[in-house]
């Protein structure tokens, strides 16, 4: 049964067909998922003092109902170490359609994967893994299982990977929380079971993995 906070951001989300990211991550967040730190910021001022209390390195990101995927408007900056950078993409994102806020979250260090579900009219919720960041849609290396997952299941979907020598280290880079990654897979699951009656799908991509923990650092989920 989901939360009253979640089905409220939910609810407030139907106008769009989908959930702003700042919402989205407070979904995984009161769901027990690991996120980075962040607020959002809608003037300088404000921006100012988020930034103070997170500290740099920040990324941002616009945050708009008229803006589902970021990458096409130029709307994420990676990297931001000074107030300057900070304000200019402020001052840019503002005159983006529908501009809302901009999202200033901590930098998160670690190897990229993806964790996503799509509803299949016959088999309900589809759950997918496998190495994310700007290269998932050239690699293509994914594992695909029905939901709800168990922690075996979520130990083959990670076998099945090409790239799985990645995540228990290779040529010397260190492993990730193989614990922590199977964990989420499987909590992820299980969101998605009570979660079907209203999303259509859920990308987070990445779910950025290191030796300590996984973090989802960014979320899209679209309605029904």
């Amino acid at each position: 049964m989901l939360k009253k906070d979640i089905s409220d951001l939910l609810k407030k989300s139907k106008k769009w067909g989908w959930v702003l990211e700042p919402d989205a991550q407070r979904i995984f967040s009161l769901s027990g998922f690991q996120t980075p730190m962040f607020d959002v910021a809608t003037g300088p001022e404000e921006a100012l003092r988020i930034v103070r209390k997170i500290g740099y390195p920040v990324v941002a990101k616009i945050v708009s109902p008229a803006v589902v995927h970021k990458s096409d408007v130029k709307g994420v900056v990676v990297g931001v170490r000074d107030d300057e950078t900070l304000l200019a993409a402020l001052a840019r994102f503002q005159q983006i359609d529908g501009f809302v806020g901009m999202l200033i979250a901590e930098m998160v260090k670690g190897l990229e994967l993806i964790i996503g579900a799509k509803n299949d009219l016959q088999f309900g919720p589809m759950i997918l893994v496998g190495m994310g960041g700007v290269g998932v849609e050239i690699y293509k290396d994914v594992s695909l299982r029905m939901a709800p997952l168990k922690p075996r299941d979520a130990d083959n979907m990670l076998d099945e990977l090409t790239a799985k020598k990645l995540l228990t280290g290779y040529r010397g880079s260190e492993p990730v929380n193989l614990a922590a990654l199977k964990k989420t897979l499987v909590n992820f699951s299980k969101l998605m079971m009570d979660l079907q009656n209203v999303v259509e799908s859920v990308d987070l991509n990445p779910v950025m993995c290191n030796p300590k923990s996984c973090l989802v650092v960014d979320s899209r989920i679209m309605l029904k």
